[in-house]
């Protein structure tokens, strides 16, 4: 009888809602949501510069740089104008839906200084794209991805002394989006607040590379077709660190995600897989999951692909995007086929697999006599870091002007 009376009043109420959330779209449809303007940008500079940190005493998302870059968006009013100012913190209503629904997405990308002390970015262009297919998924808005990264090359040459001028260091930059709306009403978001960080890093192998060994999970599952896996979401990333840590008790560096009964592997910890063997046929073959809603669309995956099929390829090697298996590499592994594995992301670029446990029984993977790395990780991690440097042209790295 109960759940019978709640029912007329719960179908108003969400009658209401939905009224509420039309006429907000309306309103922004009415004012066209003009696009991001740089010429808008206004800055304000730190009365207390910091001193620069040791770069050995760098680690990574510790330590910040002077300024923050921000631009507020209001469905009524569109983007606001940008401002550059000192690092501060936010201050949100408590009920803030960015608290309560995960209304948040983000980027990681970097800066680098060159053998000229010019400063470098990577492909911001592939950043700019998959952060605007993340913040559409959960209903943020969009915008052009030109000229966000105009104002990011702004504010990073107002933080350029944080860039260590060492190869292998880094200006790590971080643009984040959230909604900032205060609700506990569950729509699309009213208010967001576009944002962007940085903290100076060091190589992610000081000493020189480190092979990991992985676990495999298949009692939790990180992504599906039809999720939000292949999103850059805040919401995906908590819920896997009780895995990570439930493999690192057990002695293991990460683990390696696995999906379906059948077991295909799809990502190592928060990075893509790439596995190199002799496929069936005899033919060598660099392989890596395919963009199916169970991987994040990596933009050092996406290079490394593009990469290999300029390099390997006339070597005679296949480079492919398809599922594949644990099975699969069990088998190769069992015959001597198994040539090499590693995982691929902005913080490590390469980083080796040595041996992968699953279902109790370890995997071992060939690594170059006397290394902590496979001949391929490493030529990828040379091939990268020569584009990412300038130590070679390439449409990929873009020199900020003066």
């Amino acid at each position: 009888m109960l759940a019978r009376r709640l029912r007329p009043s719960a179908a108003r109420w969400s009658q209401q809602c939905s009224q509420q959330w039309a006429r907000a779209y309306s309103a922004q449809a009415a004012k066209g949501s003009p696009d991001i303007d740089p010429s808008a940008l206004t800055v304000e500079k730190t009365s207390s510069p910091k001193a620069l940190l040791d770069s050995k005493d760098l680690i990574f998302g510790r330590n910040f740089t002077d300024h923050m870059l921000s631009i507020e968006w209001t469905a009524q009013d569109g983007w606001l104008p940008p401002r550059i100012t000192p690092y501060q913190n936010l201050s949100l209503d408590p009920s803030a839906c960015v608290f309560h629904y995960a209304f948040t997405c983000f980027e990681g990308m970097k800066a680098y200084k060159d053998s000229k002390d010019r400063v470098r970015l990577f492909r911001p262009d592939r950043n700019m794209h998959r952060l605007n297919r993340s913040s559409s998924r959960i209903a943020l808005p969009t915008f052009s991805g030109e000229k966000f990264t105009e104002l990011i090359q702004k504010f990073v040459k107002m933080e350029e002394r944080f860039i260590p001028k060492q190869k292998g260091y880094s200006l790590y930059i971080r643009p984040t989006i959230i909604g900032t709306q205060n609700t506990l009403g569950i729509g699309p978001p009213g208010s967001a607040l576009l944002y962007v960080i940085a903290s100076p890093v060091g190589p992610y192998y000081p000493t020189g590379f480190k092979a990991i060994s992985l676990e495999a999970t298949e009692s939790a599952v990180r992504a599906w077709p039809g999720g939000v896996g292949d999103r850059k979401l805040g919401a995906n990333y908590a819920p896997c660190i009780v895995p990570q840590m439930d493999a690192a008790k057990r002695g293991y560096q990460q683990n390696l995600w696995l999906f379906g009964e059948e077991g295909y592997v799809t990502e190592v910890g928060t990075m893509n897989m790439f596995v190199a063997w002799v496929n069936e046929d005899g033919v060598k073959e660099l392989i890596t999951a395919p963009l199916d809603g169970t991987i994040l669309e990596g933009v050092t995956r996406e290079s490394i692909l593009e990469l290999a099929r300029e390099k390997l390829v006339p070597e005679g090697w296949k480079v492919s995007e398809q599922k594949f298996t644990m099975a699969q590499m069990k088998k190769a592994a069992d015959e001597g086929r198994l040539l090499e594995a590693f995982g691929a992301g902005t913080a490590a670029v390469v980083s080796p697999v040595k041996a992968i446990t699953w279902r109790g029984e370890e995997i071992k993977i060939p690594l170059s006599p006397g290394k902590e790395t496979g001949p391929l990780a490493e030529s990828f991690w040379n091939w990268m870091l020569a584009i990412q440097y300038g130590e070679v042209e390439h449409p990929w790295s873009k020199v900020l002007s003066e």
